[in-house]
């Protein structure tokens, strides 16, 4: 695949390049399980993957030749949120997802059905986005993995996810089919965790349209994008399962000393299944069987 110099130069090909969907955004912070992450995401049945990420860092051989690498500095404002409006401004019509290095998308089947045939169903629903949850993932050993990543050794939080009324700006009415969602380890370390940074809903599957805006919350500036389900039943769902905050929470120095584990008498090892999810209620199929 071609590499891009940088983001104007990947979205002046991108109508041609991404034609065809679905389409995977991948955002690269650092050197942690990049390979894995993209061919994670082809398993999916993901059409293009785009890479964003520093020429500091090395792609895989096996996945260079396929993905999209594009020259970009993650350290800038705004720099995902830029980059994924860009794209949906050039490609409308075509379904897109974001996510960053050592995160995975699990969906309801997702071990015997693409992720083409999720947003298939999808589209019969009228629905344009699927939500999906951020799931916290970490090492059980520290001390072995010190900045909390293990494929192999993994665990997560089994229970005490909760959701709040998502009110409209300013007021004290609560927005129609909206919630926000919490747990994790940004729950449990919330005082290492800034408030805006808290939330583990993240409008990660949605279908470009031309004005479509990706805001710093995960959210978009069309209200019904940012909603769970429609009006007259439940819709499925997803979960993006994710090293970030673990990773983050040990990088920082204002954290790392103050834990030693993150394991506690909630967590569970991590089956690397959708079945594990969707039994404990992190995603669910809603009509889809």
């Amino acid at each position: 695949m071609p590499r891009y110099a940088s983001l104007k130069e990947f979205i002046s090909s991108a109508s041609d390049t991404l034609a065809k969907g679905p389409v995977a955004l991948i955002f690269v912070e650092d050197d942690v399980e990049i390979g894995t992450t993209l061919r994670h995401h082809f398993d999916c049945g993901f059409k293009q993957i785009a890479v964003f990420m520093p020429d500091a860092f090395d792609l895989p051989d096996d996945v260079s030749v396929k993905a999209h690498r594009v020259t970009y500095d993650m350290a800038a404002e705004a720099a995902m949120e830029t980059a994924v409006n860009a794209v949906i401004n050039a490609v409308p019509g075509i379904w897109l997802y974001y996510c960053y290095n050592a995160e995975y998308l699990f969906y309801p089947f997702c071990e015997t059905r693409s992720v083409a045939e999720m947003i298939a169903f999808n589209v019969e629903e009228r629905r344009s986005t699927i939500m999906t949850y951020v799931v916290d993932l970490y090492a059980n050993d520290l001390e072995t993995y010190p900045n909390a990543v293990s494929l192999e050794n993994v665990h997560m939080d089994r229970s005490g996810y909760y959701a709040l009324a998502r009110n409209k700006p300013g007021t004290d009415w609560p927005e129609e089919r909206q919630l926000d969602f919490f747990d994790g380890l940004r729950w449990r370390y919330e005082e290492h965790v800034s408030g805006a940074s808290r939330k583990i809903d993240r409008v990660a599957l949605i279908k470009a349209v031309k004005g479509l805006e990706l805001r710093l919350n995960h959210t978009f500036n069309v209200s019904e994008y940012n909603t769970y389900t429609c009006e007259w039943h439940h819709n499925l769902s997803a979960a993006i399962m994710s090293f970030r905050t673990a990773k983050a929470l040990k990088r920082n120095p204002g954290s790392t000393f103050d834990i030693e584990t993150f394991q506690w008498h909630n967590s569970a090892a991590f089956e690397w299944h959708s079945r594990q999810l969707l039994d404990l209620g992190l995603m669910e199929p809603g009509q889809w069987f």
